[in-house]
């Protein structure tokens, strides 16, 4: 590798850390890595991959083809917020960049995220455009977020300040990280990067996503499904179920009062609402057992948890409630997607 590429000796004190959480990844996981190697970024960098007990041999494939990343092996599943929580515990860099390991950097991703945050002094979470890998097309410029903390997808180019950057490719420095107590492990999977940023938001600390350079991403590629295709949504019941899920813990965390006190009984109604009537219009108990009651009761057990948790995070927060809202739009998202795409399809 000539001095224009990424530096990846591994007795060298990198600068960032690039942590990549693997599950049966065999078909995209090469690609990622690639990416990486092919930065034009002469600092040093790392790669850490944490191997959630694939069973598809892409771990094998990892250590035996990158002798230098650093292969972090998991005898059994643990999950994104696991997977990723452990990475960061092991990297050296100054800065971490989390990327999925369906996404794959462009060529001066590293360059860009780096030279804003020495340049600006930015000390906080950054993003960059999200390009869907089969199209090409621009998916967001980071997200603004709905009453319910649904994502709504930014196209402004020229808007940097956002409430949310996806997980998929999320850059920050390792103090900020360590500051904020990384993703609640409780989380599994999906909606860890809204928590993060929802959680530095309300430390005063920004939210950015950069119009330059970009990532490709097999969008909903983990989970198999959260993704528009033919004209209509498609998703599956596991996944909706997490995203329902841990969406609600993030709002019941994260909202700051005296706002919170409306939208979050208001938000337990509608999805009480929205699970039977999608149940009955769809005909599919599964629907209403699976994804909306399972939701309930996942916070109806972790409320004294969530209820402790909720009282820290909101007495040591520095933002005005002013301030996190002005990040939201009061449209909500489900609605909008609703009108455009009708009834999910789920599998």
């Amino acid at each position: 590798m000539n001095a224009e590429k990424t530096s990846l000796e591994k007795d060298q004190e990198p600068v960032c850390s690039i942590c990549i959480a693997n599950f049966n990844g065999g078909e995209v996981l090469e690609a990622c890595i690639e990416s990486v190697l092919r930065q034009d970024f002469a600092q040093p960098v790392e790669i850490l991959v944490h191997d959630d007990a694939s069973t598809d041999g892409s771990a094998d494939i990892v250590s035996k083809k990158y002798p230098v990343v650093h292969l972090i092996r998991s005898n059994t599943n643990v999950g994104f917020c696991v997977s990723n929580n452990r990475m960061a515990a092991q990297a050296r860099g100054k800065f971490i960049l989390l990327l999925n390991n369906d996404a794959e950097l462009h060529q001066n991703a590293l360059s860009t995220l780096y030279n804003y945050s020495e340049k600006e002094k930015v000390y906080g979470i950054i993003g960059l455009p999200q390009y869907n890998k089969q199209t090409g097309e621009l998916i967001d410029v980071g997200s603004l977020l709905d009453p319910f903390l649904n994502p709504i997808p930014n196209l402004d180019k020229l808007r940097s300040n956002v409430a949310m950057v996806i997980g998929a490719c999320m850059w920050f420095p390792k103090q900020l990280w360590n500051e904020l107590g990384g993703f609640p492990e409780w989380f599994e999977s999906i909606a860890e990067d809204l928590y993060l940023c929802c959680l530095a938001r309300l430390k005063g600390y920004p939210v950015i996503a950069l119009p330059d350079s970009g990532f490709d991403h097999y969008v909903g590629g983990s989970f198999g499904g959260g993704k528009v295709v033919h004209g209509g949504l498609r998703t599956t019941y596991s996944r909706r179920a997490l995203s329902e899920r841990n969406k609600s813990y993030v709002m019941i965390l994260c909202c700051p009062g005296p706002l919170a006190h409306i939208l979050i009984p208001l938000h337990l109604l509608l999805l009480t609402m929205e699970g039977i009537i999608l149940s009955v219009v769809m005909r599919d108990k599964r629907i209403w057992s699976d994804i909306y009651k399972s939701c309930l009761q996942a916070m109806w057990t972790r409320r004294r948890e969530l209820s402790k948790l909720r009282r820290e995070i909101q007495n040591k927060k520095t933002a005005s409630s002013r301030s996190f809202y002005s990040m939201h739009s009061i449209v909500p998202y489900k609605l909008t997607m609703l009108i455009r795409h009708g009834l999910p399809i789920l599998k």
